[in-house]
């Protein structure tokens, strides 16, 4: 397994991370929350040779989602988030994207994931856990090799 954290600065000035994480024999990752500098992403990606399965965003702010559409357009990777947070997604007086000085995201996300829910990357299997807080809903993760 590999694991990338890329320091993202937002529009506000501060840091954010998003995540890569490969399973290196399959060539497959999912990416936690793109929350800007779209081509930092994308050269990371093109460094791993690897598809993108999943775009996860663990909460709904607009520091975690900037890149959320451009990096879902180059990848076609499927965008996962909290079913509590759907919803979130495109409003702008939760998402904070006015606040934050970034578009509002104009896509929905592909699916909703909850407590519990298993999610498989290559060989490496990720359980949703829930952990209220920052915004409505959460999520972290815990993860095995299958």
């Amino acid at each position: 397994m590999i694991l990338k954290r890329l320091k993202i600065e937002t529009m506000i000035g501060n840091m954010t991370n998003c995540y890569i994480i490969t399973d290196e024999n399959k060539k497959e990752s999912m990416i936690i929350d793109p929350a800007g500098d779209a081509n930092q992403i994308i050269d990371t990606l093109n460094i791993l040779d690897t598809k993108v399965k999943y775009i996860y965003l663990t909460h709904c702010h607009a520091d975690h989602t900037a890149a959320l559409e451009e990096i879902k357009k180059y990848t076609g990777g499927k965008i996962l988030i909290h079913r509590d947070e759907y919803d979130n997604l495109q409003n702008p007086n939760i998402n904070l994207s006015q606040v934050i000085g970034t578009n509002n995201v104009n896509i929905p996300a592909d699916s909703r994931v909850d407590e519990g829910d298993k999610l498989h990357v290559g060989d490496i299997e990720f359980k949703v856990l829930h952990t209220p807080g920052h915004t409505i809903r959460r999520q972290f993760f815990i993860f095995r090799r299958t």
